[in-house]
């Protein structure tokens, strides 16, 4: 499971000092950025270059507040991985209370804005972390 820390931070706050929800959706997106960067070494920067992986579909769950100052940890497993999409589950925590948990789909789409098949390397890089996400 790839694990990301995320501090909660000023503007990611509401004036009563806890998170204001769209904020999560970017800190979820902060995420799987870096899991593209870090796992599949295949950065955002270079992907949109010739193409893109935008979200197609999220349910979101908030759990709990999260308040300004609070450090979270963010947990993404991919659970679906399809031609040109990918499923994952995404939790957010902070000393071990769940404060949202997530399920979102990603297409791999070209220049054209279509749907496009995962390039092969991909693919195999996000198999090969499904299996040890297991």
């Amino acid at each position: 499971m790839y694990e990301m820390p995320q501090k909660v931070l000023f503007k990611h706050c509401d004036p009563a000092g806890i998170v204001f929800y769209p904020r999560y959706f970017e800190m979820m997106n902060d995420c799987v950025e870096s899991w593209f960067a870090d796992v599949l070494e295949w950065p955002f920067e270079d992907i949109h270059k010739t193409a893109g992986v935008p979200t197609a579909n999220i349910q979101t769950r908030f759990c709990a507040p999260s308040r300004h100052g609070e450090q979270l940890v963010l947990k993404l497993r991919v659970i679906k991985l399809g031609r040109s999409s990918l499923t994952y589950e995404m939790t957010a925590t902070c000393n071990d209370e769940l404060r949202f948990e997530t399920e979102a789909t990603l297409v791999h789409v070209a220049a054209s804005g279509r749907p496009d098949l995962w390039p092969a390397p991909i693919r195999t890089k996000i198999e090969y972390d499904m299996k040890g996400q297991t």
